[in-house]
């Protein structure tokens, strides 16, 4: 089985948790997208939608689901979103589409994280993954610096050869050379650092189920 079709797999496996009648927390990226299509086939049963990214929010129109502000609405049964690693125990690291802090936010307005990935995706510890770090702009070389004094090697994501602009105006710091053995720990350090928006550890958010997509089928992992 390819990995879109694993992807379209989980993308579908994530239905039989959205409450029908309710407002689904949707997040970003291209299993995410498989679920917003699938989203679609029963977009009827659903109030509509709150997205991370102004991406996910233009297709969820353009299927014809109505997109909410968050600050428009209370908390939400479910948030559904990919992951570029999960652990064993439901801890992530998650960035890669650039759209963590909207993600953060809407997993924190949420009772439950369900998590859909291929395989791949589960990793025995965080870190191989370059770890995004969504940062205000004039403090991005003083991070990549303090991301040295940890062993780590920061760079600025760019995009046709300027620096990424996220949907909320701020840059990417890619880090790699981290072992993140203790997530919790790690993202309350990093998130206490002047200038950083949101570091791409969601373990404070973490996934309660993880929808794994694999050759054998779709594998459910509960936290």
């Amino acid at each position: 089985m390819t990995q879109d079709e694993l992807k379209t797999l989980v993308g579908q496996a994530a239905l039989r948790y959205v409450v029908p009648g309710e407002i689904v927390g949707v997040g970003t990226g291209s299993t995410v997208n498989k679920f917003i299509d699938a989203l679609a086939t029963i977009k009827d049963q659903v109030k509509g939608a709150v997205s991370s990214s102004e991406a996910s929010t233009a297709k969820l129109k353009a299927l014809g689901i109505t997109v909410f502000d968050a600050n428009d609405v209370g908390e939400l049964a479910v948030y559904i979103d990919g992951a570029d690693e999960i652990d064993g125990l439901g801890h992530m690291v998650k960035g890669g589409g650039a759209a963590l802090t909207r993600e953060k936010i809407v997993a924190a307005q949420s009772r439950q994280f369900v998590c859909i990935a291929d395989e791949s995706k589960l990793v025995q510890t965080l870190g191989q993954f370059p770890l995004p770090v969504e940062v205000i702009p004039m403090s991005s070389n003083r991070l990549v610096r303090q991301f040295a004094a940890m062993g780590g090697q920061a760079k600025l994501r760019l995009k046709d050869g300027q620096p990424l602009v996220t949907d909320n105006g701020q840059y990417i710091l890619d880090v790699t050379g981290l072992q993140i053995s203790d997530p919790v720990a790690f993202e309350n350090q990093v998130s206490q650092w002047p200038g950083v928006v949101t570091v791409g550890v969601f373990a404070l958010q973490k996934a309660h189920v993880c929808l794994l997509g694999t050759a054998q089928g779709v594998k459910t992992l509960e936290f």
